[in-house]
């Protein structure tokens, strides 16, 4: 444990820091925060008296802002709407240091936004405005044609799939191919059922319920059952690892031919949301530092434990990481 203490300080003294290039699909998460102790006379539901509304990033800027937070050189690629909502994701990204010369505007949808409506900290309802079609081959042909050098300049390439119409098949096999080429090594997260189309990948991070459906497995609860679903992944991608997040469990890595469990590092969890996020950022971010996989995952394994401490999406630091590893 010294040693790696002694591996993340030379990391975090280290002039040159990793460059990553985040392809995922960007989207606005909008707070709508007030209290409510009354019902409307117009329907059952309460209304809620407006004090403040704030506005982040999510999706993929959730894992470029985690990136961030840990000092990587990021540049994110994507696409948003022509709105106020793109102009809003886009100011948010410039302001966090982040490259957004590979964000391609698609005025033919809009910018992905999720309103939550909160008295408290209840949440009383979520509102989505999005477009989860495919994109058409022209954007796709355009963000390709951006993105050759960024790949090549890039440490470690992450796709984000939060499976609003970003990654099609093909627009996802012609980046991995591409990555491949200048010897980039690609790190997943799917959504969805089709794990073909990430063929190529060295990496595929799914959570546990993620893995079961694409794996077509009715129950993974023992670590043999995760083996054999993560098999048949093994088969349809040839992958080199699957990080499997386990939530309050912690996470397993896998490869053909051996396994490795990580058990969770929070004590208490209050909030798993935006975790995975945090591991993806950490485990990319301290790989492209030049660690192995064992130990990348080891230290996203305390990035995690640090934000399921705290209510909604956080992210951690270097500092943070290295104190929660001095408490275990």
């Amino acid at each position: 444990m010294n040693e790696l203490r002694h591996k993340i300080r030379t990391i975090q003294a280290a002039v040159t820091k990793p460059a990553i290039l985040v392809i995922g699909d960007l989207m606005l998460d909008h707070y709508i925060i007030g209290g409510a102790n009354r019902l409307s006379p117009e329907a059952p539901v309460p209304i809620v008296n407006v004090k403040k509304e704030t506005y982040t990033l999510g999706g993929a800027g959730n894992v470029v802002q985690n990136l961030v937070a840990l000092g990587a050189v990021v540049t994110v690629a994507g696409i948003i709407g022509d709105d106020v909502a793109a102009a809003q994701v886009i100011d948010i990204l410039s302001n966090e240091g982040v490259s957004v010369n590979t964000i391609i505007k698609d005025s033919s949808r809009p910018t992905t936004v999720k309103t939550r409506v909160l008295a408290g900290s209840h949440q009383l309802v979520r509102v989505d405005r999005e477009v989860t079609d495919a994109v058409s081959v022209d954007i796709e042909d355009e963000l390709l044609g951006k993105l050759g050098d960024y790949i090549e300049q890039a440490d470690m390439v992450i796709l984000s799939d939060y499976n609003k119409g970003l990654f099609s098949p093909s627009l996802t096999q012609r980046v991995i191919k591409q990555a491949n080429k200048y010897g980039k090594k690609v790190v997943i997260d799917p959504k969805g059922l089709n794990y073909e189309k990430y063929k190529g990948a060295f990496i595929i991070k799914p959570n546990r319920k993620e893995l079961m459906e694409a794996a077509k497995v009715e129950k993974a609860n023992s670590i043999e059952s995760l083996q054999q679903a993560a098999k048949v992944i093994f088969e349809q991608t040839n992958t080199e690892y699957l990080v499997i997040t386990l939530s309050e469990e912690g996470m397993l890595i896998i490869d053909e031919l051996a396994y490795k469990l990580l058990p969770v590092k929070a004590t208490e969890v209050f909030d798993v949301t935006g975790a995975g996020d945090t591991v993806l950022a950490a485990m990319v971010y301290f790989m492209a530092a030049g660690l192995s996989i064992e130990e990348a995952c080891e230290l996203a394994n305390h990035a995690a434990a640090i934000v399921i401490r705290q209510v909604g999406s956080a992210s951690a630091t270097i500092d943070e990481i290295i104190a929660d590893m001095e408490k275990s």
